[in-house]
């Protein structure tokens, strides 16, 4: 799926008669101006580091007006948080003991997408892996689904790949609604979407020429001969992660494993020193701390430890910790799971710095220091909604953006303002 978008600068002028302005030729005939196309074309940034990084990225999150019952999604409030209270600083209550800059979201917004995906692009990220719950209407799943393909759509648009992270953990769910007759039929029903929708696209991340695919356990699905069963109908069997340490469970069916984060930061190293030669594909990880609010929420969920931030110590400790280990590939986490601190995106505690951190790491060339430009774009999306003429301008802006002529992008969006 290859998108262009072109800008026409100048229409023909017409001729006029009697025009003292016309310039003519030698041969008395009046120059009729040429139309002029600019060209939007999505351009790669330019990085010194040759791994490839990817994003973990969550889609879940509903707003009153994007979750059809008017209510604020579970992942703003938890059990107990409402994020109609907002405090002396204008933010509201949310679930989470840091707050996005631009504010609690809808992840299917196209506004937000586009905020989120340019931040990312800048800041040298290749590509997004999207965790993924599946295609049945179970739970919000059908939510998740929708919010990830509006993500998907924009990708194309932007200059950035995908892959999915599948969560198997609740197909027993849906083989006890009655939706699937066994929990490898519904993974079977799950990757045979991937294949048709996802697996193909020119979007989508290969490696060794196969599409990625990681799995977050395995957690139900704990035996090979289920994987085995499970990618039966798949026309090319996926390049396939499991978490670190799980590999067994997946059998011949696993190409490698990815590393998380757990505890501590020894469990890192452990993953680089002891897993990582043994794994034909190896995924190493770097994120900027752990701190849930699962507790705080009120909900069930207990998980004992925390990473602290250090003010940025720790995601500077764990990018170092990819750079030795001279990584092929590695994941951020996460962009956005504010439930458990472990989030890259602008918060209004860490600011830009944490993705000001992987555009060092990732060794980004020439782009100047645009995270704020690109808020002020969202900014301007939303103040002029209603506006079509203004929305035009911005959409040109990211069109700049996206074509790496950030200077042009903000030289129109300080005109609008």
């Amino acid at each position: 799926m290859n998108r262009y978008f072109t800008l026409l600068l100048s229409g023909v002028i017409a001729i006029a008669i009697s025009c003292n302005s016309c310039s003519k030729d030698d041969s008395g005939t009046e120059n009729v101006g040429v139309s002029q196309e600019e060209t939007f074309d999505p351009v790669a940034v330019t990085k010194t580091n040759s791994t490839k990084i990817y994003m973990h990225y969550m889609p879940w999150f509903e707003t009153k007006e994007s979750s059809g019952n008017n209510q604020w999604g579970y992942h703003w409030t938890m059990t107990n948080k409402n994020p109609d209270n907002v405090n002396a600083n204008g933010q509201r209550e949310i679930a989470s003991h840091y707050y996005p800059l631009i504010g609690p979201y809808h992840s299917g917004d196209r506004d937000v997408i586009e905020n989120h995906l340019l931040l990312m692009k800048y800041s040298g990220v290749d590509g997004i892996l999207i965790d993924w719950y599946g295609t049945y209407d179970i739970n919000d799943f059908k939510a998740l689904k929708e919010n990830s393909e509006q993500l998907i759509d924009m990708l194309d648009e932007v200059g950035l790949k995908f892959a999915i992270v599948y969560e198997d953990r609740f197909l027993n769910d849906i083989v006890q609604a009655g939706l699937a007759p066994t929990v490898t039929g519904a993974a079977k029903t799950d990757l045979g979407y991937m294949q048709s929708n996802y697996f193909n696209t020119d979007e989508y991340i290969k490696v060794n020429n196969k599409p990625l695919l990681l799995n977050f356990g395995p957690i139900v699905m704990q035996t090979p001969e289920e994987w085995t069963a499970a990618f039966s109908n798949l026309s090319t069997k996926p390049t396939f992660l499991t978490l670190w340490n799980e590999s067994n469970e997946a059998g011949e069916n696993a190409s490698g494993e990815y590393s998380w984060v757990y505890e501590n930061n020894a469990n890192l190293n452990n993953f680089y020193v002891n897993n990582l030669p043994n794994l034909d594909v190896a995924m190493g990880s770097a994120y900027p701390g752990f701190h849930d609010y699962y507790a705080e929420g009120g909900t069930s969920t207990v998980i004992g430890w925390t990473i602290d931030h250090n003010n940025g110590a720790t995601l500077d400790e764990t990018l170092s910790m990819a750079q030795n280990a001279n990584l092929d590939y590695l994941q951020l986490v996460t962009w956005n799971d504010f439930g458990e601190g472990t989030m890259f995106e602008p918060t209004a505690e860490f600011g830009y710095s944490y993705i000001q951190k992987v555009k060092t790491f990732a060794g980004v060339q020439n782009t100047g220091d645009v995270f704020n430009e690109i808020s002020k774009l969202y900014d301007l999306r939303k103040e002029y909604k209603g506006n079509p003429d203004i929305q035009k301008k911005l959409d040109k802006a990211f069109n700049y953006f996206v074509s790496m002529q950030a200077d042009k992008a903000i030289e129109l969006l300080n005109e609008i303002q």
